[in-house]
């Protein structure tokens, strides 16, 4: 298990200098997976403890809940993310239901519309549907043969514009992946505008993001801070050399985890520090998936543009007390974030869970208008 060195553990607990910063306008969002990290948690208690989450988010005022799309992957169990909204839907009142985000290459364009449109329709209008490009090789050599993760990015660019085409009415589609005659969504979404989504990393996407006037997710993973402000300098680049005005969103996600006791902070930690050796796994094809369990491949054995030591993680993520959370969305906020996206999935147990966005919500959200 991971330990910090005595200083470094009560140099973190202490609040940090800056002091609370005076209420400001930004929008929260929450990302939550069913996760089940052993064969023992019983899928029921998930269900239940997602339930519980996304209630306590729509109390407090949330703007948007996400769910993602995986497949065959018991940590992140999602296949397919508006059945997963719809079920939301049922439970809640308020909050806004993203689709965070359908992997285009899995789809084929008139069973998304007609899925997402229909989502919207049962949800009083809810709806933000966000596409992209897929994360880890080991779902395409399964859902999509043959397709690099590398390069799915192509059918996400084709896919956006028509799904908006099949809303309006009928199309016929002659593309580099998708042909058909023609055809429209059935039903049609409930609002007249449904606010599209893309997730953004790369220049290239930022690009596709802009032109298309869509607004834009982004996720860090563990690097520090200065991968987010270069996010926002390649958002800014791509709205310099646009043809038209851009009126999107700009969110950032980032692992979320709020301790007031070393018992809880150490706690977090390790239970990161496990899943990010299960995510290399995935993203490297450094180890074997048993049953839908990725194995745990130690985290000193992984490479590329992931942080694993505890010091560095605490500083980079959400991760610390109510103050210390407060200065460092603050710094989110004055790089020129629209809304913070509260990502809960980290295989922490679920009381931990359930305190953390209690706090936050009680001791952080206030701060923020």
């Amino acid at each position: 298990q991971a330990r910090l060195d005595e200083p470094v553990r009560r140099a973190a607990l202490q609040p940090l200098p800056t002091p609370l910063r005076e209420a400001r306008s930004m929008k929260f969002h929450i990302a939550i997976n069913l996760e089940r990290m052993t064969p023992e948690t019983d899928m029921t208690e998930v269900r239940l403890h997602v339930e519980d989450m996304i209630r306590m988010a729509d109390r407090a005022g949330f703007e948007v809940a996400w769910a993602a799309e995986h497949h065959a992957l018991e940590m992140t169990i999602a296949p397919n993310p508006f059945q997963i909204l719809t079920w939301w839907s049922g439970i809640t009142e308020n909050i806004r239901l993203g689709c965070g985000v359908a992997n285009a290459a899995y789809w084929h364009p008139i069973n998304l519309a007609g899925e997402a449109a229909l989502l919207d329709l049962v949800s009083g209008g809810r709806l933000d549907l966000g596409l992209g490009s897929g994360a880890y090789q080991r779902e395409f050599d399964r859902m999509k043969p043959g397709l690099e993760q590398k390069d799915s990015w192509q059918y996400m660019q084709e896919m956006l514009p028509l799904i908006k085409e099949l809303w309006k009415g009928d199309v016929e589609h002659n593309g580099q992946f998708w042909q058909f005659p023609k055809a429209t969504s059935c039903p049609k979404p409930l609002q007249d505008d449904v606010p599209f989504w893309v997730a953004a990393r790369s220049p290239i996407t930022f690009d596709y993001a802009v032109r298309n006037n869509a607004n834009i997710m982004s996720w860090p993973l563990t690097l520090p801070m200065a991968e987010a402000a270069k996010y926002r300098d390649q958002l800014n680049e791509a709205i310099d050399k646009a043809e038209t005005p851009y009126t999107g969103k700009f969110v950032m996600m980032r692992h979320t985890s709020l301790y007031e006791n070393e018992s809880d902070r150490q706690a977090t930690l390790d239970a990161l520090r496990n899943v990010l050796g299960q995510f290399g796994n995935l993203m490297q094809k450094k180890g074997d998936v048993i049953n839908g369990f990725p194995e745990r491949v130690p985290v000193d054995e992984l490479d590329g543009n992931m942080r694993y030591d505890p010091a560095t993680l605490e500083e980079n993520l959400m991760f610390g007390s109510a103050a210390q959370v407060v200065d460092k969305l603050g710094a989110y906020q004055d790089i020129g974030l629209d809304g913070f996206i509260y990502y809960a999935s980290m295989g922490l147990d679920m009381p931990r869970q359930k305190a953390s966005l209690q706090n936050f919500i009680e001791n952080v959200m206030p701060h923020f208008g």
